[in-house]
C-alpha cells in the first residue's frame, strides 16, 4: 500500500488489524456496489485484513474473480486465512506503486481508508488506472479528519486530533484526504466523477465504548507514541493524558462522535 516515501500511521498490531476486520463491504463499498456488475474483475488495493475484499466477492459472484492486495505480509497472511473458501478471491503482497498486473486487467478497482496514507495519491491513482480497462470504475472512500467532532467537548480529544493529523503528515500522509479525494481521481484524468459522503457517528452506550477503547488503546501503542515523541509533538505523558480522555468521554450519557467520509467513483477514459 505505500512506499519509502511514507509512513502507515496505525500500524499492524492486534488492536488495529481486529478494528479493520469488523469493516463489510455491505458498508464501506456501498458507494460503489450498485455499479459493479456479477462477473466483475475487481482489485482491492490496501485490502489489510480481507473483510471487504470477502464481500466484493460474494458480490461479484463465481463468475466474477476480486483480487485483494496490501504491503503488509501480516495483514495478507490474515486475509488469505479469511478467503480460503471463496475461489473467485485471491490476496498478495504488492505495492500500489508499482503493481505486477497487465494494462487493462481489472473492471473496477477500490480503495478504503488507503489514500489518506500516501505521499503520492494521484501517482498510485495513474498506476491504478493503467490496470483499468478502459470504461473501467476507480472507487475510492477516506475519512476526513477535520471534519470529526464530539461532545460534549473534551479539551483533550481535540489535543489528540491535533496530534494525530500532525503525525499522519510528517508520516507521508493527509488525513484530510476525503475532501481531496476528487481533486486526485482528476489530477489523475479519470473521466465523469461522481463525489458523495456518508457518516459515522458513535452515540449509543456500546458504539462509545467500542469507538474509545479503539483510540485509548492505539495512540498509546509504541508505534504511534514512539513517533509522536520522536517528532517531539507529544510526550508519553500527554498521550496517557489523551487515552484517559477518550474513555472519560465513552461513559458520558449523552457523548456523541461524528465525522464525514468522501466518496468518489469515476471512469477511465474509454480507448
Amino acid at each position: 500500500m505505500s512506499g519509502a516515501r511514507e509512513r502507515y500511521t496505525h500500524g499492524h498490531s492486534p488492536v488495529v488489524v481486529a478494528a479493520h476486520a469488523r469493516r463489510t463491504a455491505e458498508e464501506a463499498a456501498a458507494f460503489v456496489t450498485p455499479r459493479i456488475p456479477v462477473g466483475s474483475h475487481v482489485l482491492d488495493f490496501g485490502c489489510g485484513p480481507g473483510s471487504i475484499t470477502i464481500g466484493l466477492a460474494d458480490h461479484v459472484g463465481s463468475e466474477g474473480t476480486v483480487v485483494g492486495i496490501d504491503n503488509s505480509p501480516a495483514a495478507i497472511a490474515l486475509a488469505a486465512k479469511a478467503g480460503s473458501k471463496r475461489p473467485n478471491l485471491h490476496f498478495q503482497t504488492e505495492s500500489v506503486y508499482e503493481l505486477p498486473f497487465p494494462d487493462a486487467r481489472f473492471d473496477v478497482a477500490y480503495g478504503h481508508q488507503v489514500m489518506q496514507h500516501l505521499a503520492d495519491p494521484v501517482a498510485a491513482l495513474r498506476e491504478i488506472k493503467r490496470v483499468l480497462k478502459p470504461d473501467g470504475l476507480i472507487a475510492v472512500r477516506d475519512s476526513d479528519y477535520a471534519s470529526m467532532t464530539h461532545h460534549p467537548s473534551y479539551p483533550e480529544i481535540e489535543e489528540w486530533l491535533e496530534l494525530y493529523r500532525a503525525v499522519a503528515r510528517a508520516n507521508g500522509g493527509e488525513p484530510d484526504a476525503g475532501r481531496r479525494l476528487l481533486q486526485w481521481v482528476n489530477e489523475a484524468d479519470f473521466a465523469d466523477p461522481v463525489a458523495t459522503t456518508s457518516t459515522w457517528t458513535f452515540a449509543t452506550a456500546s458504539e462509545r465504548s467500542e469507538w474509545a477503547q479503539l483510540w485509548a488503546d492505539r495512540i498509546q501503542l509504541p508505534y504511534f507514541t514512539s513517533r509522536a515523541v520522536e517528532l517531539g509533538l507529544a510526550s508519553a505523558e500527554d498521550i496517557e493524558r489523551m487515552s484517559e480522555a477518550w474513555l472519560q468521554w465513552a461513559a458520558e450519557a449523552d457523548g456523541w462522535f461524528s465525522f464525514i467520509h468522501g466518496e468518489v467513483v469515476a471512469v477511465k477514459p474509454g480507448a
